[in-house]
C-alpha cells in the first residue's frame, strides 16, 4: 500500500494503491478524513512535481494521522467579517 498526499485551497487529494492495484484519486476537505471509498479509479490525482504535493505514506490511516496533527491553515477573513471585527 502507499499514498501520496497534495494539500490546496483547502482540499487534500490523495492517490494510492493497494496490494500494486492503483485505486485511483480521492478529494475531501483539507481538515476531513480519506476512507477507502472515497477512492476512485476515474479521478486524476495532480502530478507529484505539483507544488502541492505534501509526500509519501505507507497507509491511509498515516495520510490521515498527518492531516489532524498538521497546523490549520488560516485564510484572511473575508470583508465582511473584516468590517464587522472593526465594528
Amino acid at each position: 500500500m502507499g499514498f501520496a498526499l497534495w494539500i490546496e485551497n483547502q482540499q487534500a487529494w490523495a492517490a494510492g494503491t493497494h496490494e500494486y492495484r492503483p485505486m485511483g484519486a480521492a478529494v475531501i476537505a483539507e481538515n476531513g478524513s480519506f476512507r477507502a471509498r472515497d477512492f476512485s479509479r476515474d479521478r486524476r490525482a495532480p502530478s507529484r512535481r505539483h507544488p502541492s504535493f505534501i509526500g509519501l505514506f505507507g497507509s491511509l490511516e498515516e495520510v490521515n494521522v498527518y492531516l489532524r496533527k498538521r497546523p490549520a491553515t488560516r485564510r484572511p477573513p473575508s470583508e465582511a467579517i473584516r468590517q464587522l471585527l472593526d465594528g
